[in-house]
């Protein structure tokens, strides 16, 4: 909780707003638009040099693990330790993923990406699949996580832990971070925060080739789970009368499977807008989080972003900060500015970059703090 010093007027006590800033993102050509921004790291193969990651066994008690994959800095011993977690359908081996890990390890930070249950080839390690609302999973991995960022500080007492999450693996992150802030500091890039109105828009028309893709992606992980799946779940699965949805999917798969009542009360209950608005105006002081998310993203509204933007705005609060570009697609944000190469030739991405930066000035600093700087398009935008 934030106390106010003695003497001193609290700074959140009356709400302000501050001038807002415009975020500069510039696209690259040919990855001009919303879909060519979202779709470049499927589409265009990523010039990566070899993974020299080791596997390591996360135990989730009983016969369950997840899997995940440990990259350390060859040259130098790591300044921290960074969870990265991929998003819906994803898993450790995608490329923009690995691009970030290679990135994060050639600036001298451990890497460990973690395969959620079910995902990628952790999925003979564990029954069921992952949700956005994982906690009884993600808070233990974390908690390893923070043992091994001890053993890797070298007599310190702990390597800074952050998280960095992907799209659906920043939810994820953001709700374990909530129950219980395990992480010096998270950064979400295009993370859902509403899961009602991202399963509202995930299943307009103008999306159906992204919905293929993602439910057969999502039917296939559950089809492979190695306890099986029930006569009901198969007939949902396969055939005719398979879902063709991500809310029926949810309906049908993610929300009983992990103990919700209905559909509504797992979104409800996986969406983190509103437990951090009442964060905020219970001035309860959280570790940095990061938010960086495009207006023109085709799976994941900005709404939500922008009125918990200008909510920090008017409290002053400290510990979120949120860049919002007027461009940029889902979890795209190939810019024609400032380019980097990594050994290889792969470009990383402005994203990439953003939260380099953001991370570093959290390490270097140590600060537990963020800035409380929303970057946000201009008041003549409009949702």
């Amino acid at each position: 909780m934030v106390v106010p010093s003695a003497g001193r007027a609290d700074p959140l006590s009356e709400p302000h707003q501050p001038p807002i800033e415009f975020s500069s993102f510039h696209q690259r050509l040919p990855w001009w638009g919303a879909d060519l921004q979202t779709l470049r790291d499927t589409i265009r193969s990523e010039r990566l040099l070899e993974d020299l990651s080791s596997a390591l066994t996360i135990d989730l008690g009983g016969a369950d693990a997840l899997l995940a994959r440990l990259s350390l800095p060859q040259q130098e011993a790591p300044r921290a330790l960074v969870v990265l977690i991929a998003g819906l359908g994803g898993c450790v081996d995608g490329p923009g993923i690995r691009r970030l890990a290679a990135y994060l390890v050639a600036a001298g930070v451990a890497v460990l990406r973690l395969n959620m249950r079910g995902a990628g080839a952790g999925r003979p390690l564990a029954s069921g699949t992952y949700a956005a609302l994982c906690n009884r999973d993600l808070l233990p991995a974390l908690q390893q996580a923070r043992q091994l960022a001890i053993q890797l500080a070298a007599g310190k007492r702990s390597l800074p832990l952050f998280g960095v999450g992907l799209s659906l693996g920043g939810t994820m992150l953001l709700n374990a971070q909530l129950e219980q802030p395990l992480l010096d500091g998270l950064a979400c890039i295009s993370s859902p925060l509403d899961l009602v109105e991202c399963a509202d828009q995930f299943d307009r028309p103008r999306n159906r080739l992204y919905r293929r893709w993602v439910l057969r992606r999502l039917r296939q992980l559950t089809l492979e789970d190695p306890h099986g799946v029930s006569p009901a779940e198969r007939a949902l699965l396969q055939g005719p009368k398979r879902v063709r949805s991500l809310q029926a999917f949810d309906a049908a798969i993610t929300a009983p499977r992990w103990g919700h009542a209905s559909l509504a009360a797992y979104y409800t209950a996986a969406s983190p807008l509103q437990p951090l608005r009442a964060a905020m105006e219970a001035r309860h002081a959280l570790p940095p989080i990061l938010l960086l998310h495009s207006a023109d993203d085709p799976w994941v509204p900005v709404a939500a972003h922008l009125e918990l933007a200008r909510q920090a705005q008017r409290w002053r609060c400290s510990w979120l900060d949120t860049v919002i570009t007027a461009r940029g697609g889902h979890n795209g944000f190939h810019s024609r500015d400032h380019i980097e190469r990594l050994e290889g030739g792969s470009t990383v991405s402005w994203a990439d970059q953003q939260t380099m930066a953001w991370l570093k000035g959290r390490w270097i600093t140590g600060a537990r703090v963020g800035r409380g700087k929303q970057q946000i398009p201009d008041a003549g935008y409009r949702v």
